[in-house]
C-alpha cells in the first residue's frame, strides 16, 4: 500500500477493526517515511456468478430480483423480515458455495424452494406455482401431496 503523501509502499499497521459486518477490514496505517498516518479498507472479492435462463440466455445473479420474487412468496404471511432477509442471504450462500461461475435457473429454483419449505409452506407452494408454471390443478395437488408426506 502506498502511502498518498510520499508514496513509498512501506507502512505498518498500527490498528486493524471489521467493519460492514466482518466482511471488510478497516486498518490505520503510518508511513514509515514521512509518518503520515492513513487509512485503508480490505474487502473480499466476489466472482460474478452468472445465471442461465430456460432459454439459454446469461445474466448476471441480480439479488435484488430474488429479493422480488422471494418478498412476493411471503406476501402476508406471518414470517418476520429479518427472516426472509437471512432466508435470501442463505440461498445466495448456497449458489456462490457451488464454486460455479455459471448456475442454471433451475438449480437456483431448486435452492429456493428448499430454503422456502424449511420456513413456510405457503411461501414454499406460492413460489413453486410461478417457477414450475403449474398449468393445471392436478399439479398443484401433486406439489401439495409431496409437502404433506415431508410432515408426516
Amino acid at each position: 500500500m502506498k502511502c498518498p503523501v510520499c508514496s513509498i509502499e512501506e507502512s505498518r499497521v498500527l490498528e486493524s477493526r471489521d467493519v460492514e459486518g466482518a466482511s471488510s477490514i478497516r486498518r490505520r496505517r503510518e508511513c514509515l517515511d514521512c509518518k503520515h498516518r492513513y487509512t485503508t479498507y480490505e474487502r473480499l472479492e466476489v466472482p460474478n456468478l452468472f445465471v442461465i435462463k430456460k432459454n439459454g440466455e446469461r445474466e448476471l445473479f441480480d439479488k435484488p430480483k430474488l429479493s422480488i420474487g422471494v418478498y412476493k412468496a411471503f406476501e402476508k404471511r406471518p414470517v418476520e423480515a429479518v427472516r426472509i432477509e437471512e432466508l435470501i442471504a442463505e440461498v445466495e450462500r448456497l449458489a456462490r458455495g457451488l464454486d460455479q461461475p455459471e448456475l442454471p435457473t433451475s438449480k437456483l429454483g431448486a435452492i429456493v424452494m428448499d430454503e422456502l419449505l424449511k420456513v413456510d409452506d405457503v411461501a414454499y407452494v406460492r413460489f413453486a406455482s410461478v417457477y414450475r408454471s403449474f398449468a393445471s390443478l392436478s399439479s398443484f395437488e401433486k406439489e401439495l401431496t409431496k409437502i404433506k408426506k415431508l410432515h408426516n
